[in-house]
């Protein structure tokens, strides 16, 4: 779920094919784990002595979750002010790493009778407390830092801070005392000088919160100036927060800490253990990011930035005389003083000697600590080599990455749901707290959205399927918040009253997943009604004349989608996601036994499908509208639904897909939308969510090269880029943060290139619950060989293929109670011939009678394969 919902310099991503001849590529047939095919026949004998192959890789080495829950980090990357020997902190039980920083003399203080005033000033407001806060002129020589002057101009600057004294004062500068979120970039101080302001310094390109200004010399006046003409550009705006000015400049004492990489983004709750602190309470501030360029005094995100919590963007604790081992957990120390968050996730971690000013006197910003250890208490799902129930291994060590980075992106956020861990806007639920769920994201916004498990929840299954009721326990509290009107809440936040138009389709989907997958009839017999109430009431409130949904009729206009799109009335991908929907249903029906239901839902599928055709398709681009009305444009959401759910005719999809690549192709991935009508930069904004279904349709349509490149972009860019290894939540303009230090760098909703790879590439996938019947399809592009497992109910499904100019060869290993058919791809050029245990099943023009084997398009299938082991080599003959 994109964050939008509630409102790094180019580098090339790397692709290296593993070294693995033919002769390597021949054992791939196996259908065995990696570390076993080397002992593996061949698929059919060779004449001659075998050559030496080179040796393939293990899958498991590529597997990127911790061995233990206790997970350390594994580099220090700079540290400030006095610290010694902050490289122990890599190495627990040795040396010790020591903070220190001297007691800070008293802060300058103006005269009594000083008065502040400014050019603007933000309106007041009451913090979570209800406690009333002001944010005028006064604070900033208040001489408390916790309060600041707000202007309220939104970047029209310049902006003015005015100070008259009570009388003459000499003065040698002053220093400026800023938020970390709000500080002033460029300015000047003007003095009254002679019945005039005479500037007296000037600064640029300041990022400090606390900058000294000094005076070439000193001067008298009684009234001093501070005009801002620019500051920080936060993801609020831009805006000036003086915190406090000092009547002299005071250069800072720079703060001891030390940052620490645990190497990739983890979650859990950190945990220091202090073997000692002098003895006045010194505090200790934690700031977590997953990047090193959102790395700051403050964290990137913590969830007390969403309650406008007590900890100014960081974790605090105050370290005793004699140590502690602590954890970080959510809440205040004691007296309402010194909180803390809890969970994170992050890749850095800065470790301070530094105390908020209203912490004092629990914790004080000064003193010495030794810390002997850190580390962190994992939370998420621990995915080790042993744990993998599914995995994936091919000839293209890049893809190799992006599949088990995709994977462990899902195990961070597979975790148990918990008051003090989720979202803090009014997730938490009784009915979920301490069960197993799918969060969105890692770091935020830990709450488990249905339209994200569109793609997470498929992930989870491919690999550790042992964790389904992550994903159930989701789909069957949300169905059981079902509204009597029919919808259906997409996620427990805002009491389950967030009001999305699309996530209720997306439930459909995924319980039809989840069915598939799984083969819980217990689920889908007890579900079933909410799926008739979604489809059968809600939808049918918000569908038009013409059969298609249309947002905007029964009060949907203020209705957001996966992204809060500011989008109405007739849209392609509402009405491409409502066939998908329609049709998953009807399977579901099928399989219940309700034929009637199915015939109606597949009957308003094709009516849909049809309407669609008629009143979204642009003749004179050759694609979808993203809307029937406002601005035109074309949206990657759409356009690929349509071709993934049959909706577009071959000669369409085609199209489509043409135009999304003149349109929308980048160095970083394919945007979401083909122009910058919707908002600004959303022709350079690219989700994985929606570039899952893309990738699927590229694949489907036989462009398997262009797929890979796709996956190549995207997936190679946030591998290349920090904080690596995870999928991010979205990527903005030239490969950036498309929000800045509140995007999520690890979201379950990005790892549609775990499912593809399985389904598309190594070509394998259920097609009736449990995997009772299934299909091997592989769409090889330019990779040379894959090989995989997938867990089902009965037991594993191995796959492993190998290809070449000549031939191409395929091994399945069936699981017991289950069947299927293999497609293998031909050439159009050629007459193929195909063989298993050297027979031939296929001669070139006609199969064995009672095989089961038939031409279909560019494939040659193979049907009724049962439990056991089969081996196909496919020859190309000219």
């Amino acid at each position: 779920m994109s964050s939008s919902r509630i409102d790094a310099g180019p580098e090339p991503a790397r692709r290296t094919v593993l070294a693995a001849g033919a002769a390597t590529a021949a054992l791939a047939v196996t259908g065995q784990p990696a570390a076993a095919a080397s002992r593996a026949p061949a698929a059919e004998p060779t004449s001659g002595p075998a050559p030496v192959a080179p040796k393939r890789p293990n899958w498991q080495r590529y597997v990127q979750g911790p061995s233990s829950r206790t997970v350390r980090p594994v580099a220090v990357i700079t540290s400030t002010g006095d610290v010694r020997a902050p490289d122990a902190l890599l190495r627990p039980g040795g040396s010790i790493t020591t903070l220190n920083r001297p007691q800070p003399e008293p802060a300058p203080r103006w005269p009594d009778g000083t008065r502040a005033e400014a050019s603007s000033a933000h309106a007041g407001n009451n913090g979570n407390d209800g406690t009333p806060r002001t944010y005028d002129a006064s604070n900033a020589i208040d001489g408390n830092p916790d309060t600041f002057w707000n202007d309220d101009t939104i970047a029209a600057y310049p902006d003015t801070l005015t100070l008259t004294l009570p009388s003459v004062r000499r003065m040698s500068g002053i220093t400026v005392i800023s938020n970390s979120d709000g500080v002033p970039t460029d300015f000047t101080v003007a003095t009254w000088q002679d019945g005039t302001w005479r500037v007296a310094a000037a600064v640029s390109g300041n990022s400090a919160v606390q900058r000294a200004v000094p005076f070439p010399e000193p001067l008298g006046t009684d009234r001093v100036r501070i005009t801002v003409d620019a500051a920080q550009d936060t993801s609020h705006g831009a805006f000036t927060r003086i915190n406090e000015v000092w009547p002299e400049p005071r250069e800072p004492v720079v703060v001891p800490s030390v940052t620490v990489d645990f190497g990739k983004v983890v979650v859990g709750y950190p945990r220091i253990r202090f073997t000692a602190a002098s003895d006045n309470s010194p505090g200790v501030r934690l700031a977590f990011s997953e990047t090193r360029e959102c790395l700051t005094d403050r964290s990137d995100f913590t969830r007390a930035d969403q309650a406008g919590g007590a900890g100014g963007g960081t974790d605090q604790f105050a370290v005793p005389a004699r140590g502690t081992d602590w954890q970080d957990r959510k809440g205040f120390l004691r007296d309402g003083k010194v909180y803390a968050d809890g969970l994170h996730g992050f890749r850095y971690l800065r470790i301070s000697l530094d105390a908020l000013p209203a912490d004092a006197p629990v914790a004080q910003p000064w003193g010495t600590v030794d810390i002997d250890a850190v580390s962190l208490d994992f939370t998420g799902y621990l995915g080790t080599p042993g744990s993998y129930r599914g995995w994936f291994l091919c000839s293209d060590d890049d893809l190799n990455r992006y599949y088990y980075g995709a994977s462990y992106t899902n195990e961070i956020v597979t975790d148990t749901f918990r008051r003090d861990d989720v979202d803090p806007r009014d997730a938490w639920s009784a009915s979920l707290e301490g069960l197993p769920v799918l969060h969105d994201g890692a770091k935020r916004d830990r709450d488990p959205y249905v339209g994200d498990l569109a793609v997470s929840a498929r992930t989870l299954y491919l690999t550790h399927d042992d964790a389904a009721a992550a994903a159930r326990n989701v789909l069957a509290d949300l169905a059981a918040h079902q509204r009597s009107d029919g919808w259906i809440p997409p996620a427990s936040i805002a009491n389950y009253d967030l009001h999305l138009f699309d996530y209720p389709m997306w439930w459909v989907t995924c319980s039809w997943d989840y069915v598939l997958y799984t083969g819980d009839g217990a689920y889908a017999a007890r579900h079933y009604p909410n799926l008739l109430k979604v489809l059968d009431t809600w939808y049918p409130s918000v569908t038009d004349d013409s059969g298609l949904l249309n947002k905007g009729l029964n009060g949907t206009g203020g209705y957001g989608d996966y992204a809060f799109l500011p989008r109405s009335g007739r849209v392609t991908y509402y009405n491409a996601l409502y066939v998908q929907a329609l049709n998953d249903a009807a399977r579901m029906a099928r399989w219940l036994g309700h034929e009637g239901d199915a015939a109606r839902w597949s009957r308003r599928a094709e009516t849909v499908a049809d309407a669609l055709n008629e009143h979204l398709w642009d003749d004179g681009v050759g694609a979808y509208l993203d809307s029937a009305t406002g601005p035109v444009r074309h949206a990657q959401d759409g356009n690929a639904l349509a071709v993934t759910t049959g909706v577009a005719p071959a000669e369409r999809a085609t199209s489509a897909l043409a135009h999304l690549d003149a349109t929308t192709r980048r160095e970083y991935g394919n945007a979401f939308m083909d122009n910058d009508t919707l908002f600004a930069g959303a022709s350079q904004r690219v989700y994985a969510f929606t570039s899952y279904p893309e990738i699927v349709a590229r694949f489907a349509t036989g462009r398997a090269a262009s797929a890979l490149d796709q996956i190549r972009r995207t997936y190679g860019w946030m591998d290349a880029h920090d904080p690596g290894v995870t999928n991010w939540e979205g990527i903005g303009p030239g490969g950036s943060l498309y929000e800045g230090a509140y995007t999520s760098m690890a979201h379950g909703w990005s790892t549609g290139v775990l499912p593809a790879l399985t389904h598309q590439l190594l070509g394998a996938q259920p097609t009736s619950p449990g995997y009772a019947t299934w299909e091997v399809r592989p769409h090889p592009g330019d990779v040379e060989w894959a090989e995989g497992q997938l867990p089902t109910p009965q037991g594993p499904l191995r796959v492993s293929w190998r290809g070449s100019d000549t031939s191409f060869v395929l091994s399945v290993h069936v699981p017991p109670h289950t069947s299927g058919t293999v497609a293998l791809p031909t050439r159009a050029e050629s007459a193929p011939v195909l063989r298993s245990s050297n027979r031939v099943l296929w001669d070139g023009a006609r199969g064995v009678k009672g095989r089961g084997v038939s031409v279909s398009g560019d494939r040659i299938e193979v049907d009724a394969l049962g439990p056991g082991t089969h081996r196909f080599r496919l020859s190309h003959r000219q």
